[in-house]
Order: C-alpha cells, then structure tokens, then sequence
C-alpha cells in the first residue's frame, strides 16, 4: 500500500463542525478504492549474580497465558529493553552462567542501576518460556502497557487551541507504531489512538522503535475506532486522513489546530468506516520515482506541517 501521497480534500463535515475550514467533504474519489491508501507509505537484586528466589510456574511459562506478561529473549534484547526505559517485571537468568560471560555483567549492572530484580532459574524453565531456544540464558519478563483513553486524550487536549492526536487504523508493524509514536513525541502531539484488535500493540519493539518515546506519549487502546472519532470530532478535532487518492497536498490541505491524523494500515489503508468520518484527506506530494514512503515516513512528515501551521516549532 501507498503511503502519503495522501491526497486529502477539506471540507465541512454534514451536520456542522465546531468551527469552518473551507474546501470539499473528504470523501475519496467515486473511482478509488474502498479504503483509502495512506499517503505515501507502504509496508507494508543488587548488581552482582542474581540471587535465587521463585521462579515462574509452568502455567506461566506461555507469553500470554500469565496475565499479560511479554517474554524477552537474549541478552540483548534485555540490555536494549532496559536502555530504552522499558519497564521490565523481572529477569531470569539461567544457573549455568558465570557472572564473566560476555555481556552478563553489562545486564546485571543495567538491571541494578533500573532497579530490575534478577533471578536464577534452571535451564528447564527458560526452555519452557522460550519461543525458538535462543534465550542464551537470559529472559527479560516485561510489565504489560497500560493504555489510556479516548477520554484521557480529550481531556488533555482541553483548552488547547492546538493538538495533535494521531490515529492508526490497525497499522500492524510494532517498529511501524514506535517510530510513529517517537515523531508524536518530538512535535509535541498530545497522544496515540489504535483500536485493540488487529493491530500493533506496545510490545519490546515498539519499545525500542520509540527510542523510549512510548514513556511519554499517552496511546490510548479503544474497542471503536469509528465512535472514538465521532468522541474527538465533539472535542472540537478536524479528522485528517492520510491517502493517495485524496485531492488537495499537504501544503494545501488545513493541517492546523485541534487534528486527529488517521493513518492507515500497511497495504489496505484505511478502512471505509473510518474513512468515511474523515472531515478531508491529505497526500504527500511526491516527484521520485519510487512509488512511497512507509508509514511511519508519512505519518513524520504530516506531524510536522502540523506542528508549522500551528506555529509550535
């Protein structure tokens, strides 16, 4: 799928918006596809040897059979979970390893400084745990995300004349959300919209795609993406969506103030429901001969004509 080349129309929504911003309704283009591609992107203890303490059950020993816990395998994926501010429950660490071995003390030192707890577990229990047996000994137990809400953002967007909310139609790419989530926290955006199924989720990657950005940028996790819309549209948001086939560019299009961008996922786009609540469209202009950028490309790039317009920067 196409990323912006987000062709988007402005217009006044039926039924009235809070304020006027002149141009046409943002519907696609009666010959365009059903969803709307997105604007030019495409995708598609103590420091020290831990001491021994309890150890996992056997029922916790799946991902996603222990309350939500995220496993991490190998030392470095720890040491950059760690780097990256992740917020890490606890480490296991296997019964076989010296403290010497390569990188142990780097993590048992990083774990420390983060106030992490270490523990040693036999090998059987980091098998268990594993996806594919290449823990090397180490695995890193990540505290779930806790997400927010449509109506957390809203309200700390109030009396702001200009806010950026940024909304992703089941964008599935993790690396995809946390470098979307690392620009929205470089221009200021007040925080993240994604449904709570067939996405992305706020995992390690996304962790460490955000740089460590995702401790500071609210992301909100909705079962409705559509009504969550309708909820920013009574909040005062014009709703942008990102697609090739809209008609006016970035530099055309009223990328200012109070704005929710909707961002679609790698290769459909956006879906029509969503679509259809847009209040106009915007494409990125493009003059190379690739076809487009990827999603989080687009989404950076309209961030910060956002943040221009609005005289932010």
């Amino acid at each position: 799928m196409t990323y912006p080349n987000a062709h988007g129309t402005s217009g006044r929504r039926p039924g009235g918006h809070p304020d006027d911003r002149s141009g046409r309704h943002a519907h696609a283009p009666a010959n365009s596809p059903a969803r709307g591609r997105s604007a030019s992107h495409r995708d598609g203890g103590p420091q020290g040897h831990p001491s021994r303490s309890g150890v996992p059950s056997s029922a916790a020993a799946h991902t996603r059979a222990s309350g939500g816990i995220e496993y991490l395998e190998g030392r470095h994926s720890v040491i950059e979970a760690l780097a990256a501010g992740m917020p890490l429950k606890g480490i296991l660490v296997a019964d076989y390893l010296q403290e010497d071995e390569r990188g142990l003390g780097d993590l048992l030192a990083a774990a420390a400084a983060a106030g992490v707890p270490t523990r040693i577990v036999g090998r059987d229990v980091l098998d268990r745990i594993s996806d594919h047996g290449s823990h090397q000994g180490v695995i890193g137990e990540a505290r779930p995300y806790t997400y927010a809400s449509i109506d957390a953002l809203v309200r700390a967007a109030a009396g702001k004349e200009s806010s950026l909310i940024v909304v992703l139609d089941h964008v599935t790419d993790p690396g995809n959300l946390g470098a979307i989530v690392r620009s929205a926290e470089v221009v200021g955006a007040t925080g993240l919209l994604i449904p709570n199924r067939r996405c992305a989720q706020v995992t390690a990657t996304a962790y460490k795609a955000s740089a460590g950005a995702v401790a500071h940028v609210p992301v909100a996790q909705e079962a409705n993406l559509a009504a969550s819309i309708e909820t920013l549209k009574k909040a005062g948001f014009w709703i942008a969506g990102a697609s090739e086939h809209a008609e006016d560019d970035v530099w055309h299009a009223p990328m200012e103030g109070r704005l929710a961008l909707v961002m679609g996922a790698e290769g459909d786009g956006i879906s029509r429901l969503v679509l259809d609540r847009c209040d106009f469209l915007v494409r990125l202009p493009q003059h190379g001969r690739i076809e487009s950028l990827n999603v989080a490309q687009s989404a950076t790039a309209l961030m910060y004509e956002w943040l221009r317009r609005s005289g932010l920067e």
